[in-house]
């Protein structure tokens, strides 16, 4: 089990219900998709953050990294998970299977949106998309992912057209994989978000030339901060104010904050899934 840094203990509490903090005894069990290219990498981006809570709530915790964005609404649903931070189609999918709910979602350079996006090569002489596209290669991302394989998909289905035989398809890479697959070369096209992009660019992964964009969504909710169905309410309560509490040094490069998250954020990730039929209709 992680040890909570002195740093973490020592910072000044939030003013939470008696019966959250009653329960120190028990870890708190967080979980945190695959944000990052590796999950060393996600958990050194992502620790802070979750250990910050923990400290906040007086709670040793156990943090999991998952490996692709199924395995996290997973995890929750089947209450491997108390609190995880996860993509909205991730927990659209809790939500609809196991109750799970999202108490905040978080800021971006100080957005609570970003966009669904489809890259291509530079070389591609594709001035209409998806026109100029069909019989191309495009890597999805996996099912689970609602940037690299939900709403594009769902975009298509709005024209008639079924990625798997309007292109050359494939899916289930990660959002690294597929943005280093097309500047590579590997690749024609494929799905991606506008935040994963820009951090590869400015980390060096890729160069902004050895790619374009084709194709962008219209603005989604950013992640959720979710927990399960059966969390007690004082824990929920607490892990939400410390949540809306934490500033932007706790948190990864570019998240600045968030903000509560309601009935209506996510409405548009779940009429998503309800048109392609991943979950029930209501």
């Amino acid at each position: 089990m992680p040890r909570i840094p002195r740093r973490l203990l020592l910072a000044a509490p939030l003013a939470l219900p008696l019966a959250a903090r009653a329960q120190s005894g028990a870890p708190l069990r967080f979980a945190v998709g695959p944000f990052q290219p590796t999950p060393g990498d996600t958990r050194r981006a992502f620790e802070p953050f979750f250990g910050r809570l923990a400290a906040t709530l007086g709670r040793p915790y156990e943090l999991r990294v998952t490996t692709d964005w199924a395995g996290i609404a997973v995890a929750l649903g089947s209450g491997q998970a108390d609190c995880a931070w996860m993509g909205p189609w991730g927990f659209v999918l809790a939500r609809a299977r196991a109750g799970a709910e999202a108490i905040a979602t978080v800021l971006y350079q100080g957005r609570p949106t970003y966009h669904a996006i489809i890259i291509a090569r530079p070389d591609l002489p594709i001035a209409r998309f998806p026109e100029d596209a069909r019989g191309l290669s495009i890597s999805f991302a996996d099912a689970g992912s609602t940037s690299g394989w939900l709403i594009p998909h769902h975009w298509f289905q709005g024209r008639g057209i079924d990625p798997r035989t309007f292109f050359r398809y494939r899916d289930g890479a990660s959002h690294a994989a597929n943005v280093i697959s097309v500047a590579s070369g590997q690749v024609d096209l494929a799905t991606d978000f506008d935040r994963n992009l820009d951090a590869m660019i400015a980390s060096g992964r890729v160069r902004a030339d050895q790619l374009r964009v084709v194709w962008r969504s219209d603005p989604l909710p950013n992640d959720a901060l979710a927990v399960r169905a059966d969390l007690d309410a004082p824990t929920r309560d607490a892990l939400r104010a410390a949540a809306l509490a934490t500033t932007a040094d706790h948190l990864p490069p570019n998240y600045t904050g968030w903000v509560p998250a309601t009935e209506q954020t996510y409405a548009p990730i779940e009429a998503a899934g309800r048109a392609l039929g991943r979950i029930a209709r209501s």
